[in-house]
């Protein structure tokens, strides 16, 4: 066994689980502890990380106890994830990053999403008959978008790391887990197991996810990735050179393309991270801070929020028939907005001010009745310019200073397109089915695109991923996000709606039975936990009503009074909130 760096010694102490017991009421809107609380967030007095999962939360604590810094610990997490938690962490997709530098008060968001090849182009996604093919966006090499996790990872360093770790000690612990081997877990082993035909049909993912035969890994066993861990000291000794450049850049290049896309390694050579101003707002008092596009996510937040704030949730009550009247009709308004409006700022002109505008709001909240839901049918993508001046994983970092991080990314499905880079340890993302193969029809999720989100080369396709900061007094207060397809946007709103509106404390707000509505299909979704008699209310109001499946798995930071408060998503196992 190779030698461990401090961070992983650090790590595997247990010193990153200590947390410091607060035992009376604090006088806040949303108190760190109450006696009337049936859950409670972890608690520590100098910095925080909330993610998916155990071994990248303890690495990321152990980070700031090493004298790093929000973006160094949110580096090595991230790093970590894309060894412990391959569903979802990677370096094969891309994602987004929201950063707050407490010293300069200044809040950045940083743009690594995944771009289209140079030879993409509008209809490659349809088929002989002209209508969207499916395998074509989503299990083919025509769905790989160029990946930016790597890319955006050493743009957030060089910018914003602390210069007390260096960028190889970063990656280090990641490439000690990949190279030492993991012991899987039962979520791990479960989730191996239920996509063993789709991973099963790429040799070298096989080869890495399961034993000779194709029999899956059980809880217990260990799992080693040592391509994976040579890929990753490539980037620790070159930084992001070492995969877009060289070996790993062809061979993902050729993987691509031998599965019928069309990805060179001038595509891979080029790639860049943007930076760009996050999407703002205001709510009851408290300043939000989200994602641009190409993300949706900031701008339905702030605009779900504007329409909410005409109507007194507080009195409604959470998860009322009131409450979820109201915020599905904001809802199918913004994600029908979403299907004509949103795209990639650097192809078209996005309409961000005046979808976030008080007014235009204002003007949308005059079309919801109170004791009745609008037909989706009825509902339109409305004008915005007269204002104008699944599988995913999220996590959250604070540090003793106040800087933080809010970071989503994603291959899109889990374990993205299924398919391996051989030799690299990679696995890549199928983000494309994200753009609209053709106007009106949806993708994965259910949601509808326009012409702004049209295939093109060089273009990052819309994203629903909300990695968001609200500020009170210019002061930071809650670091949130969510995995979840088209629900990240609602599930993130709704974690923002508890703390303020419900007064609840962050592990009541992010164990509270979520809803949500899309605009198409016409209907609510409610997880289980929502009254029956709830339900028939909406009912009789003419919602359809459906309880599917648990929704997100927000990883979520709240500081108060100098003390952090935080809480993982129990929705998803083996995810951790840890700090010091």
């Amino acid at each position: 066994m190779k030698p461990y760096n401090k961070i992983m010694i650090a790590a595997c102490s247990g010193l990153a689980l200590a947390a410091v017991a607060v035992v009376s009421p604090m006088a806040q809107q949303a108190p760190i502890y109450s006696s009337l609380d049936r859950f409670h967030p972890v608690q520590a007095e100098n910095g925080m990380v909330a993610s998916q999962e155990a071994i990248a939360t303890k690495i990321g604590v152990a980070t700031l106890q090493a004298g790093g810094n929000a973006v160094d610990a949110a580096i090595a997490t991230g790093f970590a994830l894309a060894v412990t938690l391959p569903r979802a962490g990677n370096l094969g997709g891309g994602g987004f990053m929201v950063i707050h530098m407490a010293e300069e008060g200044a809040t950045e968001a940083l743009d690594y999403r995944e771009k289209a090849p140079a030879a993409a182009f509008k209809d490659m996604f349809l088929g002989e008959d002209g209508e969207p093919d499916n395998t074509k966006s989503r299990f083919s090499g025509l769905a790989i978008g160029v990946p930016g996790t790597v890319a955006g990872f050493a743009a957030a360093y060089e910018k914003h790391g602390s210069g007390v770790l260096t960028w190889a000690e970063l990656v280090a612990p990641a490439i000690a887990l990949a190279e030492n081997g993991i012991e899987v877990t039962p979520d791990l082993s479960a989730s191996l197991a239920s996509r063993i035909t789709r991973l099963g049909n790429d040799p070298a993912t096989a080869s890495i996810f399961y034993k000779p035969g194709l029999i899956p890994y059980s809880p217990g066993d260990l799992l080693v990735q040592e391509d994976l861990a040579q890929t990753l000291r490539k980037i620790a000794e070159d930084g992001p050179a070492g995969f877009y450049t060289g070996d790993v850049a062809e061979k993902i290049a050729s993987k691509v393309q031998a599965a019928g896309g069309g990805m060179t390694v001038e595509d891979l050579n080029t790639y860049k991270p943007v930076w760009r101003d996050p999407v703002t707002g205001t709510y009851r008092g408290y300043e939000i801070a989200s994602m641009p596009p190409p993300s949706s996510g900031g701008v339905h937040i702030v605009q779900i929020l504007n329409m909410l704030e005409k109507y007194p949730l507080a009195e409604f009550g959470l998860n009322s028939a009131d409450t979820i009247h109201i915020m599905s009709e904001a809802q199918r308004r913004a994600y029908a907005d979403r299907s004509k409006h949103l795209g990639d700022p650097d192809f078209a002109p996005i309409p961000v001010t005046g979808l976030t505008h008080p007014d235009y709001a204002a003007s949308l909240v005059e079309t919801i009745a109170l004791d009745t839901a609008t037909p989706s049918s009825q509902i339109g993508p409305e004008n915005p310019l007269p204002f104008e001046s699944n599988e995913t994983t999220h996590f959250s970092v604070v540090d003793k200073d106040g800087n933080a991080v809010s970071n989503t990314y994603t291959l899109n499905f889990s374990y993205g397109v299924g398919l391996t880079a051989d030799g690299t340890g990679v696995l890549l993302n199928n983000e494309l089915d994200d753009f609209s193969a053709k106007p009106g029809a949806p993708n994965a999720y259910g949601l509808i695109g326009g012409e702004a989100n049209a295939v093109e080369p060089g273009k990052r396709p819309l994203s629903s991923m909300s990695p968001t900061l609200v500020f009170k007094d210019g002061d930071l207060y809650l670091v949130t996000g969510s995995p979840g397809g088209s629900r990240i946007i609602t599930t993130t709103l709704q974690i923002i709606l508890n703390v303020i509106d419900h007064q609840m404390n962050i592990a009541e707000a992010t164990a509270a039975p979520r809803t949500h509505h899309q605009w198409y299909p016409d209907e609510i979704r409610i997880e289980e936990g929502i009254s029956p008699d709830t339900i028939k209310l909406l009912e009789a109001r003419g919602h359809k009503v459906e309880t599917k499946n648990a929704m997100g798995s927000t990883q979520s930071i709240m500081k108060i009074d100098g003390k952090l408060a935080g809480s993982s998503d129990p929705r998803r196992d083996g995810a951790l909130t840890a700090g010091y």
